[in-house]
């Protein structure tokens, strides 16, 4: 496991608009950090709005974009199989949409 590999993640329901359900997770833990218990996830939507904060990726000839603004934690065993690993471009524009997010530019 390394920063940028997509895998299969099963948010629990969670109460408002969060996102919830089987679906997809891009690692965005330092991979000098992946040792930990936990791992932090963006996770993906097939049906979210264009924004400056969910960069476009593709997944499985699929597009699909990550939701910077869900970054969370999970436990690094309900992480499931690793579908893809993003390319540089693609790290890159998640990384521009956590800097966004998180208000460290």
């Amino acid at each position: 496991m390394v920063r940028g590999d997509v895998h299969a993640i099963a948010l629990p329901r969670g109460r408002g608009r969060v996102q919830h359900g089987r679906r997809f997770g891009v690692i965005v833990q330092a991979d000098d950090l992946l040792a930990l218990s936990t791992v932090v996830v963006c996770p993906t939507s097939t049906s979210a709005p264009a924004a400056s904060f969910h960069p476009e990726i593709a997944l499985g000839g699929e597009r699909t974009r990550v939701l910077c603004e869900m970054v969370g934690a999970i436990d690094a065993r309900n992480l499931g199989d690793q579908v893809a690993h993003l390319g540089y471009d693609e790290l890159r524009a998640v990384d521009e949409g956590l800097l966004l997010v998180l208000d460290l530019q």
